[in-house]
């Protein structure tokens, strides 16, 4: 479906986590963008300079709504720590399948560069939600906190990967939730044995 009228910055956003959720990263460039909203190829370019600044748009927005999901995540898992952290194994699992937009994105290379403060606020929100989940279920050093919040993310970036790949391909369709539940479980099992060294 063709872009007709509105807000052409947000829809290029839009069409953005469309792209990438389709393609990945490899296939993420302006030039698809615009053919996805039937605009011209130097449309896009009245809203964002270059590539960066728009996947810098994408990635601001990619952490927001991440940590969204996230927080919701954590609010059903109920009130044990070690449960609440895994739940972010879970909600990252389930929104890069759907969005395309995980870690890679979010900090893709080139993106530091960028002045863009509304993104590093973001980004910064989203690493502190799960810092603080990882203090709460792991206490320990600072170090130790951070190898958790490491695990955790790695933990759920693999699932994801697996099923990208098609590690999980089931004739029921249930993949996604299949991927979503084993990173929970993993990312549990990271904090039941916290007294042992990661």
């Amino acid at each position: 479906m063709g872009y007709h009228h509105g807000d052409l910055r947000a829809a290029l956003i839009e069409a953005s986590f469309g792209l990438l959720a389709e393609s990945g990263l490899h296939g993420f460039s302006v030039a698809a963008v615009a053919r996805r909203l039937g605009v011209s190829s130097a449309a896009p370019y009245r809203h964002f300079p270059d590539r960066d600044h728009l996947l810098g748009a994408v990635s601001s927005a990619a952490a927001r709504d991440l940590r969204a999901e996230i927080v919701e995540a954590t609010d059903a898992a109920g009130d044990d720590a070690g449960d609440r952290l895994a739940a972010v194994a879970g909600a990252y699992v389930t929104f890069v399948t759907r969005t395309g937009a995980g870690i890679t994105v979010i900090f893709a290379a080139g993106l530091s560069e960028l002045v863009d403060e509304e993104r590093r606020e973001r980004t910064r929100a989203l690493m502190t939600t799960i810092v603080d989940l990882a203090v709460a279920a792991g206490p320990g050093s600072y170090q130790d906190v951070i190898r958790l919040v490491e695990a955790t993310i790695a933990v759920a970036h693999g699932y994801t990967s697996l099923l990208f790949d098609g590690f999980f391909a089931r004739p029921d369709g249930h993949a996604t939730d299949v991927a979503a539940a084993r990173a929970v479980e993993t990312a549990r099992a990271l904090t039941s044995s916290q007294a042992r060294p990661l």
